[in-house]
């Protein structure tokens, strides 16, 4: 099983699919989300998002954001 993953900006949606993996940019720093993270809520500051889906990584560029993790569902609200 993979971390199901929506990356939403206001006017549309960036990526919506699995993902075995995800590096963010975070305001304290970059971290890492894999599958049975622990349930987390963290501010995202101006950079990419490394998305990757087990067929090669994905960058989607973001100004900052919001990130929640719960029972492998990761949903960005992204600026």
């Amino acid at each position: 099983m993979s971390l199901k993953l929506h990356i939403l900006s206001p006017e549309k949606t960036l990526f919506e699919g699995t993902s075995e993996s995800i590096l963010f940019p975070g305001k304290d720093g970059v971290f890492q989300v894999l599958k049975d993270h622990a349930p987390l809520m963290a501010s995202l500051t101006q950079g990419n998002i490394i998305v990757n889906t087990g067929k090669g990584n994905q960058d989607i560029s973001v100004e900052g954001g919001v990130v929640e993790v719960s029972k492998n569902k990761v949903t960005v609200l992204a600026l």
